[in-house]
């Protein structure tokens, strides 16, 4: 038993290298990748099948939180995140994330998976279509940005994610350049990450059935290994994001999209 703990440990903080880089390269924290990874990896260690897909969740946004400090340090030396629109939306990511939680709690694994495979669809094809907004389009005032984010938030939360997938398109809807919308995206995780966690660990605390080094819905072997891989490739996906087309980057975010949503929608199975 001892040998297939240490097994999985090892695999955490690969999960960590390889969702640091997409979450430096796209601004997405890395979270649309690892709820689907987490999932089929707890379901192979015979975690309760209904505690599941929470514990992915709560386990996801609690590493995003450092993922995203990593990823907005280095867009920022880039100086690529736009604070202004960060500082705008901050109480309604907050606010509407720890709704989210509220929602996941009371919601069963299965349909939590599907509301998933669903959000990440629709983010494929999104980006896929490539949908150029009208020129005249413009971030909304300061009520718009709250309301917009606090949709951001809720959904970020039932899908373990730190926002990227609908803050970059609803960003680059309203005209505000690529490379803007990833890095501004990936300052948008912290509020997210951080409400959320507390929201999953408060939310799951007198729970029975979880697994053994759990925290409320978090994994704690899974945080502390995920963590450390995303600390080695964070940077480096976030300089490749500064150096390649615009449209590639976006071609890159629909097929990373795609792919999980297909390896979800399998996983249901």
């Amino acid at each position: 038993m001892t040998d297939a703990i240490s097994v999985w440990w090892l695999i955490y903080p690969l999960m960590g290298l390889f969702a640091g880089f997409f979450a430096g390269l796209l601004g997405i924290g890395g979270g649309m990748i690892l709820v689907s990874l987490l999932v089929m990896t707890f379901n192979a260690q015979g975690f309760p099948a209904d505690r599941v897909m929470h514990l992915a969740l709560g386990t996801s946004l609690a590493t995003i939180i450092f993922t995203s400090l990593k990823s907005v340090q280095s867009h920022h030396r880039h100086g690529a995140v736009q604070w202004d629109i960060v500082k705008g939306t901050a109480l309604g990511l907050v606010a509407g994330t720890l709704a989210g939680t509220a929602v996941a709690d009371a919601l069963r694994s299965n349909v939590l998976a599907v509301l998933f495979t669903l959000f990440v669809v629709y983010s494929a094809v999104n980006m896929m279509l490539d949908i150029k907004p009208k020129p005249t389009n413009r971030l909304p005032g300061p009520l718009g940005l709250q309301l917009g984010a606090g949709a951001v938030g809720v959904a970020s939360a039932l899908v373990g994610a730190g926002g990227g997938f609908l803050s970059i398109p609803l960003m680059s809807f309203c005209n505000v350049p690529m490379r803007q919308c990833v890095a501004t995206s990936s300052a948008f995780g912290i509020p997210i990450a951080v409400s959320g966690t507390i929201g999953f660990l408060v939310g799951g605390w007198d729970k029975d059935h979880l697994p053994a080094l759990s925290a409320g819905y978090l994994y704690l072997p899974a945080v502390v290994g995920i963590v450390a891989g995303t600390f080695v490739t964070v940077p480096i996906g976030a300089k490749v994001a500064h150096s390649i087309p615009v449209p590639r980057l976006k071609k890159v975010f629909a097929v990373i999209l795609s792919i999980m949503a297909i390896k979800m929608t399998i996983s249901l199975f």
